[in-house]
């Protein structure tokens, strides 16, 4: 109680946020704006698991393989008993209690820091909850970066109190959400070298953690992850404007540094669909405060990875600000902006310019609810406008007729039905079908992965064989295998 009291203004701040969250994630799921990919797949995994089975990716993909053979993620295999609880919504609420816990973690780091400015904990977990990234982040399905990023302020915790055991358990657990992570943490690491260069014994053994962390990114890259995966091999690298490997593309980070300078703000694959992308990802990031790091350049440093692994990717969506890609930038820059201003002398200057951050961080965030270059479906972003609670067809329906399906059927569902479709034995997303037993599509939903054309003709062979019987025809069409020989 005495917590609640003395810590109130976060606690409410918390609860604010929670609301706006659950006003975004959890109604985009209710209203089948989440899809196969993420959501579906992560679900049907964090199944599997939860009944002592290992979890593939034949949801996606016509041949058998490992779900981590594709990325090396431990989170779903520790989360997975939590759908017995909270069904398809599970890994959503994940989502939503890390990102609190993330602005609690930084509140707690300016509180160790003992500020002189009393509001700085509070400004600085603000930041941390408004940034673009996390809204990405919560109207995107669901991935498990976005939780491990937000272990991040308590591990910088756990390094400024100096406590050793609970830096290298949090170290761990960060690791093991994605193999990417690794790398970040070791460049974290390093960073926060320079940040206690004055402390020997905290410079060793922040070396000791980068080292583990390399350590760990190498070994899952090159050994883990190709010995479950089918082509026993990595098939995370997707950077061939640098190389076709990891150690070439370190190579040619070294050799052409000035080449490599310019791929990060130019559109390199020359799709025009990835025009000025990067332009916008840059200039939210300033808007949201960056340059304030200037001060604190071993904090960009902690950043680089980020910016190498989304910018030199070969698919420009990953440039964008939209979905989980730039959470990453929240705990670095909400911690990295406010130890600036928390080293300002006057303490006038210091509120005025945690105001101007705050109403730029905030700012930045509307902007990419209102108009982007890349496309992001503005309906899944605006929880204070009407058109986010509704859909062009009656959603209460559909999910009562979804329910009729038998628990253990196999079922081949278009992507927006899938997350709400995956706690079964077999799902595909359409149009897989392999063994299915029941189809279900809706003409009024984006035909992907197909074009309009290939959807549109896929469903009509289906509608003419007589393998397959209607089930329920309305606003989603489900046909069941028929039982005619």
């Amino acid at each position: 109680m005495n917590f609640c009291v003395k810590h109130k203004s976060i606690i409410i701040t918390g609860i604010l946020f929670a609301i706006v969250y659950a006003s975004i994630s959890l109604v985009n799921h209710y209203n089948f704006r989440t899809y196969a990919l993420d959501l579906g797949l992560y679900t049907h995994a964090a199944y599997k698991y939860a009944h002592f089975k290992v979890a593939d990716s034949t949801m996606i993909k016509s041949f058998q393989e490992s779900m981590l053979g594709g990325h090396f993620d431990m989170y779903l295999v520790l989360l997975s008993p939590l759908i017995f609880l909270l069904g398809t919504y599970s890994l959503l609420i994940i989502q939503i209690i890390a990102i609190l816990f993330g602005g609690l973690g930084i509140y707690t780091f300016f509180l160790h820091l003992d500020t002189s400015n009393k509001k700085t904990p509070l400004y600085a977990a603000i930041l941390f909850y408004s940034f673009f990234g996390v809204f990405g982040a919560i109207s995107f399905d669901y991935h498990s970066v976005v939780v491990a990023s937000c272990l991040i302020p308590w591990f910088f915790v756990s390094i400024w109190r100096g406590t050793k055991i609970q830096s290298i358990l949090l170290l761990l657990f960060i690791l093991i959400a994605q193999e990417n992570v690794s790398l970040w943490l070791a460049f974290i690491c390093l960073a926060l070298v320079i940040e206690h260069r004055r402390n020997k014994k905290h410079v060793t053994f922040l070396l000791f953690l980068s080292g583990i962390s390399l350590l760990y990114f190498s070994s899952v890259i090159t050994w883990i992850i190709p010995f479950f995966s089918a082509h026993q091999a990595y098939s995370g690298f997707n950077y061939s404007s640098i190389g076709s490997n990891m150690f070439e593309a370190m190579q040619t980070i070294v050799r052409e540094p000035f080449r490599c300078a310019e791929i990060l703000f130019t559109n390199h694959t020359k799709n025009p669909f990835g025009d000025f992308v990067k332009t916008e990802l840059h200039v939210l990031l300033l808007t949201s405060g960056l340059p304030l790091l200037l001060k604190k350049p071993h904090f960009i440093l902690m950043l680089l990875p980020i910016y190498f692994q989304k910018l030199f990717h070969d698919n420009y969506a990953m440039w964008g600000i939209g979905m989980h890609y730039s959470i990453e930038f929240a705990p670095i820059l909400a911690i990295g902006i406010f130890m600036v201003l928390t080293e300002l002398r006057s303490e006038k200057t210091r509120e005025i310019l945690s105001y101007v951050v705050l109403i730029f961080v905030i700012g930045s965030t509307f902007r990419t609810m209102d108009s982007t270059i890349f496309f992001t479906d503005k309906a899944k972003l605006r929880f204070y406008q009407k058109d986010h609670y509704q859909r062009i067809y009656d959603v209460k329906s559909i999910h009562h007729n979804l329910a009729k399906i038998p628990s253990d059927a196999i079922v081949s569902a278009q992507s927006p039905f899938v997350p709400h479709l995956a706690l079964r034995e077999s799902i595909y997303q359409f149009p897989l079908i392999k063994n299915a037993e029941y189809i279900v599509y809706s003409k009024k939903e984006k035909s992907y992965p197909l074009t309009q054309k290939e959807f549109d003709e896929e469903i009509s062979k289906l509608e003419n064989l007589t393998d397959w019987e209607i089930f329920y025809s309305g606003e989603v069409i489900i046909l069941k295998k028929s039982s005619k020989k």
